[in-house]
């Protein structure tokens, strides 16, 4: 029996540079890919922008070209407003624009969603639309729908994400090739994986953009992304990975969320990780997030974080899921979407329970240990290792310390910290690392 016949739904994308053009050819040059798949046709009916070059390049149909977003808003066969423009400003205003108008919008925009979220999905519900963004936060890898509806029968405990393949391409580097961060991120901006000013990515803020997305789906709250402390890898040294190395861990930048019984954690810092998990296999610009659900244990989803065409994958997922009328049904009938959440109550910094790596830089002479382990001591630390190696004849009478504790309150780890920095032995600013273990699981 032949398909039933449908109207077709009209797309509009605003912002035409890698993704957006990377999105037109998809609904275009590779359109019997969809059509081979879906009953509902894919019709590009505009691709908006002020600078076109790029779509030319590409070979993109230059009728469908305009720099006035109201062509399309005032457009009825237009159903669907894909913002591609990124920021949060004019990207606002579009998205805004297009959701009073009654489209639906689709978006890979991970800082809009951050700031605005919560506020951009009740201006949707008000008008009868859905919002969707599956490329907002790991690029081709399928990690909001999973959650949303993979996961639904779960209670999600904690969520452990690669999501910057600037960052874990830097660090690959640096793991791989022993080589400092100033190279290595040299070699990602030649290699067109690090903007010039590549800020956003080594601070953790893009990471934390994406944490904070996935982590209000994830817990069902509405998450304050400027309360999620970040630390980026612009200040590791290699000498800390040579040592994690020794101790059987791996660098990472990770976002974290975990729940606990009086709020959620959530935090984006490098952390090591053991050599054994399967995160610490995530090399190069790869992405990948673990999650942990009391009811499927851990589920871990893997691919390309980034790219044109890995991004547009998941940016025409969503532009089908609401041509089959799958994603205004989530959007309609799930509680986790921000508007309707409580917010969470966001952990500080200091009530994290985690085990810590610290490099401690003394004086080579009797009694500093003792003194280092009566502070930690005091502070209700534990230490679990310690690796100090000889100093050659040659060298300076200081000699760097290699400790990892036990679980501890990090209130606890900074406050010892400045105590034992404050000794006359000690010759340098400590370094403390988080080490993230393998999340327990219930099953």
């Amino acid at each position: 029996m032949a398909a039933k016949k449908h109207k077709p739904l009209g797309i509009a994308i605003v912002g035409c540079g890698t993704v957006g053009g990377a999105t037109a050819a998809l609904l275009t040059t590779d359109r019997n890919i969809i059509e081979s798949k879906v009953t509902v046709p894919m019709e590009l009916r505009y691709i908006v922008d002020v600078d076109f070059s790029h779509a030319r390049e590409m070979g993109l149909d230059e009728s469908l070209f305009t720099d006035s977003i109201d062509a399309p808003i005032g457009d009825a066969d237009v159903q669907v407003i894909v913002e591609l423009v990124g920021g949060v400003t004019f990207a606002k205003d579009v998205v805004e624009k297009a959701l009073r108008a009654g489209k639906h919008v689709v978006t890979a925009n991970k800082a809009l969603l951050a700031y605005h979220g919560a506020e951009l999905y009740a201006l949707a519900r008000e008008n009868g639309v859905c919002i969707a963004f599956e490329a907002s936060c790991a690029g081709g890898i399928p990690i909001i729908r999973p959650m949303n509806e993979g996961l639904a029968a779960n209670r999600i405990d904690a969520m452990f994400g690669i999501v910057n393949g600037t960052c874990n391409f830097i660090l690959t580097e640096m793991i791989s090739k022993n080589k400092s961060y100033a190279d290595s991120l040299a070699d990602a901006q030649r290699d067109g994986l690090a903007e010039a000013d590549p800020t956003l990515d080594v601070s953790g803020g893009d990471s934390a953009h994406k944490l904070a997305i996935m982590a209000s789906l994830a817990f069902g709250k509405k998450i304050d992304f400027e309360k999620i402390p970040l630390a980026g890898i612009d200040t590791l040294e290699l000498c800390d990975i040579g040592y994690g190395e020794t101790l059987g861990y791996v660098i990472k930048l990770l976002a974290i969320a975990e729940r606990q019984d009086d709020g959620v954690s959530l935090r984006v810092r490098p952390a090591f990780i053991s050599k054994e998990h399967p995160l610490a296999w995530v090399s190069g610009p790869f992405n990948a997030v673990s999650v942990y659900g009391h009811a499927t244990g851990h589920t871990m989803y893997y691919g390309r974080g980034a790219g044109a065409k890995p991004t547009a994958s998941a940016v025409v997922a969503d532009i089908i899921s609401i041509g089959i009328g799958t994603a205004q049904r989530s959007f309609e009938l799930l509680n986790i979407w921000a508007d309707r959440c409580e917010p969470a109550n966001q952990l500080a910094i200091d009530e994290v329970q985690s085990r810590y790596y610290m490099r401690i830089t003394c004086a080579d002479e009797p009694g500093v240990l003792a003194q280092i382990a009566a502070i930690l001591g005091k502070h209700n630390i534990s230490i679990t290792s310690l690796l100090q190696h000889e100093s050659p004849q040659s060298a300076a009478t200081t000699v760097p310390v290699i400790i990892t504790t036990d679980k501890a309150r990090e209130g606890n780890v900074r406050k010892a910290l400045a105590e034992i920095d404050a000794l006359d032995v000690i010759k340098a600013e400590s370094v403390c690392i988080g080490i993230v273990e393998e999340y327990p699981e219930e099953l």
